[in-house]
């Protein structure tokens, strides 16, 4: 049976995706330029992950036994960057240097330079298959480690998606759990007009994937998918649908196919960050 998350930890992790938010507007802004929108659908998720349910050590980014995360879109590793940080995986004050020539901080997560990144993304599509050959890798070496991986909805229009998503059931991977951000828009249009995704559960159901669907901006309902999970090693590898808005909490950006990647002039700054912390206190 599901448990009710206390009111103080709601409120922890909306201020964390309410920090992930102004962190990107910042960070964009060094950059002249950031995936604010596809970032902003995401943070919920990537809140509830690294603040409650990942089983991490930021002392010991190399820890055998810990979860692993693969933002397979990683275009939102912007989003990201100020979650490890915040959890002193590397000081904060090196994420200055986003995007700058030299810095560890690209468009895209490098493992071999930023502590806390399990592994590189580039070209989308890959992060299910890496996925899933780190579930097995934990099969193989007896560990009871589970694997979370983020993807795009606009993913689901590649190939090897599918290649990985098959073997997963094949090979009954318990402990991998897919993540969609299902915000309904790629950076060439609506998700549904250019490849169609859904019905996304029945998908995966056909596969062997145990399906659920959440809205994912609700923390709740997000936590309640979580303790859903079950810890099997040996089982349906488990898929969590969660419905977002993409540009959320800023009214320009959501659902706008212009914001996938934008620059927001000085002016325009700071009025969305009132937005953002206006919104964030009305929630309150």
């Amino acid at each position: 049976m599901t448990t009710q998350p206390d009111a103080a930890t709601l409120d922890l992790l909306a201020s964390k995706a309410l920090m992930v938010r102004l962190e990107t507007l910042r960070l964009s802004r060094i950059a002249g330029a950031g995936h604010y929108s596809g970032t902003f659908s995401a943070a919920e998720l990537l809140a509830a992950l690294y603040y409650h349910q990942l089983r991490i050590d930021p002392r010991r980014p190399d820890w055998p036994d810990r979860d692993r995360f693969v933002l397979s879109k990683g275009h939102a590793a912007i989003g990201l960057y100020p979650i490890l940080a915040d959890l002193g995986y590397f000081d904060s004050s090196l994420l200055d240097s986003y995007t700058r020539l030299g810095s560890a901080f690209g468009d895209h997560p490098d493992m071999r330079k930023v502590p806390g990144i399990d592994f590189s993304s580039g070209s989308l599509g890959h992060g299910l298959s890496i996925g899933l050959g780190m579930a097995l890798a934990a099969r193989v070496a007896s560990r009871d480690y589970r694997v979370y991986v983020v993807v795009g909805d606009g993913e689901l229009a590649e190939g090897q998606i599918w290649e990985a998503a098959m073997a997963a059931g094949h090979f009954r991977t318990g402990r991998l759990v897919c993540l969609v951000d299902r915000n309904q828009l790629g950076i060439d249009g609506p998700t549904e007009e250019i490849m169609t995704a859904e019905p996304i559960e029945a998908r995966f159901s056909a596969f062997g994937w145990s399906c659920q669907r959440i809205n994912g901006h609700d923390l709740t309902s997000v936590l309640a998918a979580f303790a859903d999970l079950r810890p099997d090693d040996i089982g349906p590898p488990q898929l969590i649908v969660a419905d977002t808005v993409k540009g959320q909490g800023v009214a320009r950006m959501e659902n706008d196919l212009k914001w996938h990647v934008g620059n927001l002039g000085p002016d325009d700054y700071e009025e969305v960050r009132r937005e953002l912390v206006g919104g964030s206190d009305r929630d309150r």
